[in-house]
Order: C-alpha cells, then sequence, then structure tokens
C-alpha cells in the first residue's frame, strides 16, 4: 500500500467516523459515571460474539431503550425479558446464552462493586493487568472482550492510555501508519484517540483500507 501521508490517511479516517461504538450508544465515557461504564461493558460482551460490530451494536442500543440501564435494572429483567430484546434485535443466535451472561454479569457487577465499575478500578489499584484480570471475572468476557472496554474507556481511565487492540493494530500497519499505540496516540490529540481506533475497525470492516491508503 502507499502514496499518502499519514496525516492525509488520518484525517480521512477521522472524517468517515465521527463517533466511537460507545458514542453511537449515547454513551459519554470521559464522564466516567457508573452507568455508561456498565453499559459499555455489556456492548464490549455483545462485541465479543461472531456476529458483525452493527449486529452487536444494534442489540446493545436495544437493551439500553429498554432501560437495561444500569447493573440493578439488568438483574431485575427477567431471563425471558432480554431474550426477546436480543433475539429481536439481530442477536438470535446468541440470545439465551447471552441473556445468562448478561444476568451473571449484573449480579457480579452489584455484589462485587456495588453496581459500580468505577470500584473495579480502585480495587486493580488503578493496574491494567489486574484491570484485564477483574474484568475476565465477569462472564462472557475474555481477553476480546477486554480489549473492547479498554479501546473506549481509556477516555477516563488514564492508565490504560495508550491502549490499541490487535484488529486496530493490525489495520494501521495495513495503512503504514505503524503497529505500536504510542505511534497511533502520536498522530491525534488524546481525545480523539479511541475514536481514531474506532474509525481503523470501520475502515478495516468496510473493506476499505486499500482505498484509503491509495487516495
Amino acid at each position: 500500500m502507499g502514496g499518502r501521508d499519514a496525516e492525509a490517511i488520518v484525517r480521512t479516517l477521522l472524517e468517515r467516523t465521527d463517533k466511537t461504538f460507545a458514542g453511537e450508544m449515547g454513551l459519554d465515557l470521559e464522564r466516567n459515571t457508573p452507568m455508561p461504564l456498565f453499559l459499555w461493558l455489556v456492548a464490549a460482551n455483545l462485541f465479543s460474539a461472531r456476529i458483525s460490530a452493527d449486529q452487536a451494536l444494534r442489540a446493545a442500543k436495544a437493551l439500553k431503550d429498554a432501560g437495561l440501564t444500569t447493573a440493578d435494572h439488568m438483574a431485575e429483567a427477567t431471563w425471558k425479558e432480554r431474550v426477546i430484546i436480543l433475539n429481536r434485535n439481530g442477536y438470535a443466535r446468541f440470545d439465551e446464552k447471552t441473556s445468562r451472561f448478561l444476568q451473571d454479569m449484573a449480579d457480579h457487577c452489584l455484589s462485587d462493586y456495588g453496581g459500580d465499575l468505577r470500584k473495579l478500578r480502585e480495587a486493580a489499584g488503578r493496574d491494567p493487568a489486574e484491570e484485564r484480570r477483574l474484568l475476565k471475572a465477569f462472564k462472557g468476557i475474555g481477553d476480546t472482550g477486554a480489549d473492547i472496554f479498554f479501546r473506549e474507556v481509556q477516555i477516563a481511565w488514564e492508565e490504560l492510555y495508550p491502549f490499541a487492540d490487535a484488529r486496530a493494530l493490525e489495520a494501521a500497519g495495513k495503512l503504514g501508519l505503524g503497529r505500536e499505540a504510542e505511534r497511533l496516540a502520536s498522530l491525534v490529540d488524546r481525545k480523539d484517540y479511541p475514536r481514531f481506533l474506532t474509525a481503523l475497525l470501520r475502515a478495516d470492516l468496510d473493506g476499505v483500507l486499500d482505498e484509503i491508503a491509495s487516495g
């Protein structure tokens, strides 16, 4: 691939992606408050499945729109209520298992952190490796889910910055932008960094990396 300089490529990426995935859900992670943090962890669970990003996003929005916005509200919903929401919003193949995961996630968040994931952060001593370990104690969250959670929550949890998941780094490498998080972070303002990573993922998912690289 080749031709365009890094600045032009970055500009194109940001122009075609005006929001992060959390932003598309209407979540302001920068506020670092319990509701968006919990819902973003729910989304990380959904995005981890072998399903398209748009389907996972649709299901995450539907859970939010149904009022399942906190660990309390998620735990209070019935298994069937969650299954119906997921099934109707592009998540049919995983609805029953995921509904159980969401119950377990809500119960674990309530029992260990009082429904507030900021307490997970403090329990981990703001250490990224320990934060990852504690996140993986949630049903349905493995390394992929933790990567997804980290990718956007780093806007508020500064100990994670700069973080980039493997897929974003691979896309960046194909565009000639480098394959290190520190390098990518140097290309944009910190506030734009999670959106930049989302833009890389979107470009990869849309199959337009070659087009962007060549201009």
